[in-house]
């Protein structure tokens, strides 16, 4: 990659960071398959190096959800029972389950539990679903 190609994905990776700062929901997941930045109600990005990334999501204040650290049963349990993260569009009503969406604050709090580094997001939620 050139010099000029790099600084365009910084500054492609800077505007997205910024549409997710402004999305309810708006957050990077890291997992052992690579990342998803969500940035908008079906938007997303999808790569394989996250660190780059992740480095500039922590410093712009975006939330960050890295579970590659958590046992692969404990996630799989969160991913197939757990809700999805409302982004970009409003939560579903509790009670929260698989099919359903939540407030980030609440999946962000499920995988704290089970381990998963969770940057920029408040230590506690009202709803911590699929724990």
């Amino acid at each position: 990659m050139s010099a000029a190609e790099n600084v365009d994905l910084h500054s492609h990776h800077a505007d997205l960071i910024a549409e997710a700062l402004a999305t309810d929901g708006g957050h990077l997941s890291i997992g052992r398959g690579g990342f998803i930045l969500w940035y908008g109600n079906g938007s997303r990005l999808l790569g394989y190096d996250p660190e780059p990334l992740k480095a500039a999501c922590i410093e712009a204040g975006l939330p960050v959800i890295d579970s590659r650290g958590v046992a692969f049963d404990a996630v799989a349990r969160l991913v197939i029972r757990g809700p999805m993260v409302a982004v970009g569009a409003p939560p579903d009503p509790p009670p929260h389950g698989p099919f359903s969406y939540a407030p980030l604050v609440a999946v962000a709090a499920a995988y704290r539990a089970a381990g998963a580094e969770v940057v920029n997001l408040p230590e506690t939620a009202t709803d911590a679903p699929g724990a």
